[in-house]
């Protein structure tokens, strides 16, 4: 689905970068994985895809940093033909009153300025090829509230006003640009938002867990991130060509706009 085609996929070191990262390297292509742990290293020697496997330390907060992530891909492969914006942290849970504001900036930081940034700087690159692609993570706590969780949703929330308005400027030149809201997605970070849940609502982790995130999804439990990759896989391939500015749920059907 993918051969020959080169992909930057940030927050590649684990989790859902991680499952995009080898869903994409098994379907052939090229693969920059960027963020700034060694786990990158670690997704590239799963892939075992030899050369197409591409580890670059990046901080996407940093606009230098990201340059440098662009360049070498292009150096490496010849070109960018899609992006993947997955890097993001879960940030502070507190009610608004108790969080600090270098948490709320560094939460929109990582999760709404580093997908300006890389794609910003892909953006020339994306042209030039004949399937440019862009898929953001965003979630689907930037479509509906999540108690005590104010700086995550504002900054998913803005990761769809981004999506939105990129794919139409980008559309004059076959640009795809679109937006995957995952639900709650098994994993260590999950895994401490539920716990921190639990702390505050006084309740087992269980019990927190089906509270939070299970009881209000039509198919009543988490989602896997290969449930995530495969989706990011077909809106970068050639039959999600006539899907963009779309923010797609895989949620187990939890939202339902």
């Amino acid at each position: 689905m993918h051969e020959d085609r080169t992909i930057v996929v940030t927050g590649a070191s684990g989790g859902i970068g991680r499952a995009i990262s080898l869903e994409l390297l098994a379907n052939g292509a090229n693969v920059a994985l960027a963020a700034r742990s060694d786990g990158i290293e670690e997704t590239a020697s799963l892939a075992d895809a030899g050369d197409r496997a591409l580890p670059v330390r990046t901080d996407v907060t940093a606009e230098s940093s990201v340059e440098a992530l662009v360049e070498e891909t292009v150096s490496t492969f010849g070109g960018i033909d899609g992006v993947v914006n997955n890097a993001g942290i879960a940030g502070p849970t507190a009610p608004v009153t108790e969080v600090d504001a270098d948490d709320w900036d560094r939460t929109m930081a990582v999760n709404a300025r580093g997908p300006f940034l890389v794609t910003k700087h892909a953006a020339p690159h994306l042209v030039e090829s004949d399937r440019g692609s862009v898929v953001t993570i965003s979630s689907i706590s930037g479509k509906r509230p999540l108690e005590d969780r104010t700086p995550y949703a504002a900054s998913k929330m803005a990761v769809i006003g981004l999506t939105r308005t990129l794919a139409f400027e980008l559309g004059d030149d076959d640009v795809t640009v679109n937006a995957v809201c995952p639900g709650a997605t098994t994993g260590p970070r999950i895994d401490r938002v539920i716990e921190r849940q639990a702390e505050r609502r006084g309740l087992g982790y269980e019990e927190a867990k089906r509270a939070v995130f299970t009881d209000d999804a039509a198919l009543g439990e988490l989602v896997d991130p290969e449930d995530v990759a495969e989706m990011v896989s077909f809106l970068l391939g050639p039959k999600g060509r006539h899907i963009t500015g779309q923010d797609i749920n895989v949620d187990g059907g939890t939202v339902w706009y």
